[in-house]
Order: structure tokens, then C-alpha cells, then sequence
């Protein structure tokens, strides 16, 4: 029996137009916020991202792209734990087991502790970008270790700093600024784009890498854009400037996403269109690199 058959509930949500061609990318979600600090409910957030996908258009002119025409496969949710140690040894499991098969592969959260599992079963060399309002370079938060508050400390402890880039944090404590420093963790400041430098900062970095994982916690937007996440900060960055940055991967393989903290219970809609649309433009962006 494959991890796939253990651990997932198999109750696809995304409409999939053309289910008997080989599948151009793989979504599942993990429905997993026991560690959340201030509004739990990301737990929600997969199936919320899904209904919002059914229901934007996914047509993409500019790139020659129409995903109506192609075979998005949805594994459905993993099992819902409130044991943040089973969820990461789960969800390694399965991830090691859904990247052997090549295909772009899209995480759907729940909380940012879930990446600690996804990247890390990645090979080494994937680049790692991820756009957040925090750091989550926390030893401990709340006394435990594996916390949204800490999950990047725990990747940078196992895999080290050098693949790593933090782009947008603007709300952080001082232990974990001097982490950052310590550790020479790359990063592309909440100013820097606000000034427009982030789409060619980051164009430059992940041209370094063959194949990237790319995170997005949605707290990343300013609430004005993105009020449904678990960790709202104000004075973030734009929906455009960060749809910017995206539109500079398209000479980049970008081989796994997640995106995670969306909040429905705080949400008008907005902030799950949004990570709809990262999924649906990341989706045409690889497919437009095969044409």
C-alpha cells in the first residue's frame, strides 16, 4: 500500500476538464492549524482555495495558456491530525512519494509548520523562496519547537541557509533578526519592494537555481487585499507587486508551491481568490515553458 492510499481522503474538489490525460500538476491539502497564535481556522483553508479555483477564470492570454483544456489532479486532504510531529512525518511520506513522480506538485495549507515537511522532502538543491510577513525564525513559541512561529529555524537547522530567500517580512522579533544575520539568509525587504526592486531581485536569485519550491504564506498581502489569514500585519505588499514577482518565474522551474494561512472564517473572498489565481498562473506559467 502506497503513502498516498494510507494517509489521503481521495474527495477531489478542483473540477478537473480532461481527466484522461496525464495530469500537468498535482494538488492536495493539509488540513492542519494546531499550532496557529491568533485565528485558528486555516485547517478550512484547502477546501475554501479549491471553491474559490472552480470559480475564477482560468484562461491565461498573455502566456497562450487555457488550463479549461488540461488535467489538474486533486488527491483530496490528508488525514486530519492535531499532533504536530504525526502531521510532519505524514506529510513527508507522502510528498517523497509524489515527487518521485515529476510532476508539479502544489500543497494546499493549513498553517506554515506544514512546510517544514514538503520542502525538506525535496531534493537538497531545490531553491527555496518564500514570500511572508514574518520570519518564523523562532526557537520555541508557546514551549514547543514545531511552530508556524518556527518552522523556517527548523529547515535552516536541517538543510542550511544557502537555497533560502525571505521576501516581504516586515513583523519580527529580535531573536529572530539575529538569526537571519547569523545564519546570512537571503531576503528582499518589504521596502525594497515597495520601491519595485522585488521583481528583479528576485528574478536574479532564483536564476542561481535549476528548480525552486516556492511557499506562500498569505499574510505576505497587505489585509486590504488579504484579510482572511491567520496572522493578519498591516502595511503589506499589493496583490500586483506580488503578482509581479510571480510573472518574473517564468524562466524558472518551479517544481513545488504551498500556500498556506488562509483564513475563510476572515475572509470575504478575496484572499482564497487570490491563492486560486497563484495556483492557476504558476500552473501555465511551467506549462508555457514546455511550449
Amino acid at each position: 500500500m502506497s503513502f498516498l492510499e494510507l494517509y489521503m481522503n481521495n474527495n477531489p474538489l478542483i473540477t478537473a476538464s480532461d481527466d484522461d490525460s496525464e495530469p500537468v500538476a498535482t494538488i492536495f491539502g493539509i488540513p492542519f492549524d494546531s499550532t496557529h497564535s491568533y485565528k485558528p481556522g486555516c485547517r478550512f483553508g484547502p477546501d475554501a482555495i479549491r471553491d474559490s479555483f472552480n470559480n475564477i477564470e482560468i484562461f491565461h492570454p498573455d502566456l497562450g495558456i487555457d488550463l479549461e483544456s488540461v488535467h489538474i489532479e486533486d488527491l483530496g486532504n490528508t488525514r486530519h491530525t492535531v499532533v504536530a510531529s504525526e502531521m510532519v512525518d505524514m506529510v513527508k511520506k507522502i510528498t517523497t512519494e509524489l515527487v518521485s513522480k515529476q510532476r508539479q506538485l502544489f500543497i494546499l495549507g493549513g498553517e506554515h509548520s506544514i512546510t517544514y515537511a514538503t520542502y525538506t522532502s525535496f531534493p537538497k538543491e531545490t531553491g527555496y523562496v518564500v514570500f511572508d510577513a514574518h520570519y518564523d525564525l523562532r526557537d520555541e513559541f508557546a514551549d514547543i519547537k514545531l511552530s508556524h512561529a518556527s518552522y523556517l529555524r527548523r529547515i535552516v537547522e536541517e538543510r542550511g541557509s544557502e537555497n533560502i530567500l525571505h521576501v516581504g517580512a516586515r513583523a519580527f522579533v529580535k531573536e529572530e533578526l539575529e538569526f537571519l544575520t547569523e545564519n546570512k539568509i537571503k531576503t528582499i525587504t518589504d521596502k525594497q519592494i515597495r520601491d519595485g526592486k522585488g521583481p528583479g531581485l528576485l528574478k536574479d536569485h532564483v536564476s542561481t537555481f535549476d528548480t525552486i519550491y516556492s511557499s506562500f504564506d498569505l499574510d505576505v498581502l497587505d489585509p486590504a487585499y488579504a484579510p482572511g489569514v491567520g496572522n493578519p500585519e498591516a502595511v503589506g505588499v499589493t496583490s500586483r507587486e506580488l503578482f509581479d514577482m510571480i510573472h518574473t518565474l517564468q524562466e524558472t522551474k518551479v517544481t513545488g508551491v504551498d500556500i498556506v494561512e488562509l483564513n475563510p472564517y476572515h475572509d470575504n473572498g478575496s484572499t482564497a481568490s487570490l491563492a486560486a489565481k497563484i495556483i492557476s498562473t504558476l500552473i501555465a506559467i511551467n506549462l508555457s515553458q514546455k511550449n
